[in-house]
Parts: structure tokens; C-alpha cells; sequence
């Protein structure tokens, strides 16, 4: 046998394209995460502003005109409603003008992403200086300092999405990676449910109790890791009944190339490019992550949206997951009759 007919031995078509899409996979995932972390920078951040009528209109001009847009001001009626709106999520930031002195107050919340909190008191503190002001800054949903940089919430994140789709690879490759029937396709979904359960409790009690790392509900925080653990899972699972084992591909580029660097963990939204900025709250990663963020530091403010998208991701992938079990194909017959571990079908 000549050297050529080994290599084709060994390395089959099949073989080769998914080699092909592996380096493709690891591409994306460098272009991903430099493309968006690489030069963080705050665009059209909501920020309200806290100011004597005679000076407002000139104070949001020229915030609005700073260069490179970074923030998107608005005025908020006193001091009490900036405080709620940021503690809402509605801005992320507060400029209070005081009448009296020289000095102003820029509240923040460095439990929504410490590099944004520190961003929004270098810009306020600079152009309080063209005016010979200071600026003291006030953190109205601090970050826990076991949470570095409000790392800990993203993290937690990535986690649960990891779980998600390797346990849904596992169940599927271990029996084939498309469901053969309806009856294979419920347990399947009926492992995920409880796998996602408990992965969700063991990620709460690891980020709270054994750590330390993030305040808030306990139970809270369980509910939202067990529906990202299915959401992702059941994502996985239905990418794999419709294409096979190119699914986990699929799942990978949906939420670790695309989910984690538009999740806003390291960098939240606001520092983010454009494009990244815009699919992030649609994506597993960006929704789970922000809930967390609320639950721990912002009294659960503001999470409506974001668990309306999980629930979308894991309703869907439950939907296509059992419909395409019902669909019977020609190699139905010798996948229903194959052994558990066999991969007939």
C-alpha cells in the first residue's frame, strides 16, 4: 500500500471537512474575542446628569459632544431619581452638578462591570477639570471584593454554557447524534432538564456559599443557571438533529464564539464594538450574564428581557429537538433496534 492510500485510509473525507471546520472554528474564535476585546472603548453610554436648569442644556451639550461619542446624556430631575435609575439599569451612570460648591458627585456601579464604572469617572473627572471642578464618585451597586472587576457573574456564566452543550454533545454522540425517535428524544430532554437543575444549584453554591464571590439570591441565581443550562443544551441538541455531529460546531460558534465576547463580562456592552454590543443581549451568554449581574448587585432589576430570551432559546430547541424526533426516515427501523451505545442511527 503506497503512502497515499494510507493517508486516505487515515484521514477520510468525512474526516477531513470536519478538520476543516475545526480550523475554521479556531479562526473565528481568534478573530472573535481579539476583534471584539482588543481596544475597548465606551460609545453612546446612557449617563443622566443632575444639573441647575441655567446650566443643564449646556452641560449635556457638551457631554454629548465629548470626542468619540463615549457617553449618551440625559437630564434626570434630582439626585434620588439618578440613584434609581441607576440602580434600575436604566443609565449606567449619574453626573450631579452641586450649586454650592466645586465639587460634583458621579455615582457609578462597578457591579455592572468595574471597567465601565472606572471609564465613566476618568471622563467626568477630566472635563470637570476644564471647568475647575472636582468630582468625587459614589458606587451605588459596588461589586463584592471577592469579584474582581465583577468578573465572578460572567464567569458563572460561561460556566453553565459550557455544561449545556457538553452534556447535550454526550447524550447525543453516545447514541448517534441524531435522534431516531420520539421516545429517545423526551429522555434526552427529560436528562437535560434534570442535568440542568442540579448544574444550576452547583454553579449557586460554588459562586455563593463555598466562595463568597457574588451576593444576592441563592435561589435566584440557581433558577438562572438551570435555564441557561437548558437553553444551551436544548440549542445543542436541536442543531444536532438538524445537521449531526456538525451541531457541536454550530453550538460552539452560537455561544462560545459569538456568546462570550458580546456577553459584556470582561468589557460590558457600552465599551463593546458595535456589532458585538448588538447581538450580545440575544445570545445565551449576553442574557445570563446580565441577570446575574442584576440578582447579585441591582435587586433583580431590570431582568425581564434577558430571561425572555433564554426562555425563547431553550422553548425553541425543545420545539425542533421533538419535532424532527417524529420525522421518520428510511434508517429509522435499524436505530430503533440498535444497542444504547451503538451509532446506527
Amino acid at each position: 500500500m503506497t503512502f497515499a492510500d494510507e493517508v486516505k485510509n487515515a484521514v477520510t473525507p468525512r474526516a477531513a471537512l470536519l478538520v476543516i471546520g475545526v480550523l475554521g472554528l479556531q479562526l473565528l474564535f481568534i478573530a472573535s474575542y481579539v476583534g471584539a476585546l482588543h481596544k475597548p472603548k465606551p460609545t453612546d453610554v446612557p449617563f443622566g446628569v443632575v444639573a441647575p436648569q441655567q446650566m443643564s442644556a449646556q452641560l449635556i451639550a457638551e457631554l454629548k459632544n465629548l470626542p468619540g461619542g463615549p457617553l449618551d446624556p440625559r437630564t434626570v430631575a434630582d439626585a434620588a431619581t439618578a440613584r434609581e435609575q441607576v440602580l434600575n439599569r436604566e443609565i449606567d451612570g449619574a453626573l450631579i452638578v452641586s450649586p454650592r460648591s466645586t465639587t460634583d458627585t458621579v455615582l457609578i456601579a462597578s457591579g455592572g462591570g468595574a471597567a465601565l464604572a472606572d471609564t465613566l469617572t476618568k471622563i467626568i473627572t477630566k472635563v470637570d477639570l476644564t471647568q475647575q471642578r472636582t468630582v468625587r464618585s459614589v458606587d451605588v451597586a459596588p461589586a463584592s471584593d471577592q469579584d474582581f472587576d465583577g468578573l465572578s457573574s460572567f464567569y458563572l456564566v460561561v460556566g453553565w454554557c459550557v455544561g449545556g452543550y457538553l452534556c447535550a454533545s454526550i447524550l447525543a454522540i453516545s447514541a448517534g447524534s441524531k435522534p431516531a425517535n420520539r421516545q429517545r428524544a423526551l429522555i434526552r430532554t427529560g436528562v437535560m432538564a434534570l442535568y440542568s437543575i442540579v448544574g444550576g444549584i452547583g454553579g449557586a453554591i460554588i459562586i455563593g456559599p463555598i466562595l463568597g464571590a457574588l451576593p444576592g439570591s441563592f435561589w435566584g441565581l440557581s433558577g438562572l443557571g438551570a435555564l441557561t443550562v437548558f437553553a444551551v443544551g436544548m440549542l445543542t441538541l436541536a442543531l444536532q438533529a438538524l445537521t449531526g455531529i456538525v451541531g457541536i460546531g454550530l453550538a460552539v460558534l452560537i455561544v462560545v464564539i459569538a456568546g462570550n465576547p458580546s456577553a459584556g463580562g470582561a468589557f460590558p456592552l457600552p465599551m463593546l464594538p458595535d456589532f458585538w454590543r448588538a447581538i450580545g443581549p440575544a445570545l445565551p451568554p449576553g442574557a445570563g450574564t446580565w441577570v446575574a449581574r442584576s440578582i447579585a448587585y441591582f435587586k433583580g432589576n431590570a431582568v425581564t428581557g434577558p430571561l425572555l430570551v433564554l426562555s425563547a432559546w431553550a422553548a425553541a430547541g425543545t420545539l425542533v429537538t421533538l419535532l424532527l424526533s417524529m420525522r421518520r426516515r428510511p434508517d429509522d427501523a435499524a436505530g430503533d433496534t440498535a444497542p444504547v451505545g451503538s451509532t446506527a442511527d
